[in-house]
């Protein structure tokens, strides 16, 4: 697998936990779970579901959440080897997050660029928090994705590359679809079995980094 390119999915995958998930659980209505349901089970689109959830929290409560995730988020077990390997390696490395700027930057501070990672936004200036979506399908998709993981692909690579996609969850299962390889676990390594995805799981990055070797191997 020459020429390789990875797209890196945030919350769940770079973090231990998904930080949504984490803000709603502590600061939102009850109403929250079942917008959640509807995008795991594909019912409603991933930015309707996201950015509704977000609408039920005030926009004042930008400091209490903000001071929340960065305490209790956790960055997975050998992130930062792994970003030190694709730079010995020269592998293009971008995470591509349906995660939110004001906790993805902060907790990727001294690990990777600003200019490699793509995000959705969040507005504090109105009463509900709104979030912002700089990063919407283009024309080959139609899924409302919010940030648009496989528009995002086609921007960012090109056919010569091997494209190998990292994540967690359904929000990441159109971008695998389109990559050349699959490192998952969770929804996305059950969702990767089921389409017969090439792929291998991963608990710690330290697999992930065992799994491109194993790749690096086989093109000898």
């Amino acid at each position: 697998m020459k020429n390789k390119v990875i797209i890196c999915d945030f919350d769940g995958t770079i973090t231990e936990t998904d930080n949504i998930i984490a803000i709603m659980k502590k600061f939102a209505p009850p109403e929250w779970d079942s917008l959640k349901n509807g995008v795991l089970s594909q019912e409603i689109s991933i930015r309707e579901g996201v950015g509704k959830m977000f609408q039920l929290l005030p926009s004042f409560k930008k400091n209490d959440i903000i001071d929340y995730i960065l305490e209790h988020a956790e960055i997975r077990t050998g992130f930062k080897d792994f970003v030190q390997y694709t730079k010995d390696k020269n592998i293009p490395l971008f995470i591509v997050s349906g995660g939110i700027d004001f906790f993805v930057y902060p907790l990727l501070k001294d690990l990777i660029d600003e200019d490699k990672i793509y995000c959705n936004r969040a507005n504090f200036t109105n009463e509900q928090i709104e979030i912002e979506w700089p990063y919407s399908c283009d024309d080959h998709c139609d899924n409302e994705c919010g940030c648009c993981k496989p528009s995002l692909i086609r921007k960012l690579t090109d056919k010569e590359q091997s494209k190998i996609v990292i994540g967690d969850s359904i929000t990441d299962l159109q971008a695998a679809k389109l990559g050349d390889f699959v490192i998952a676990r969770d929804l996305l390594l059950e969702k990767s079995k089921e389409l017969n995805l090439p792929h291998k799981p991963f608990t710690t990055f330290y697999d992930v980094i065992d799994i491109l070797e194993q790749l690096e191997e086989v093109e000898v």
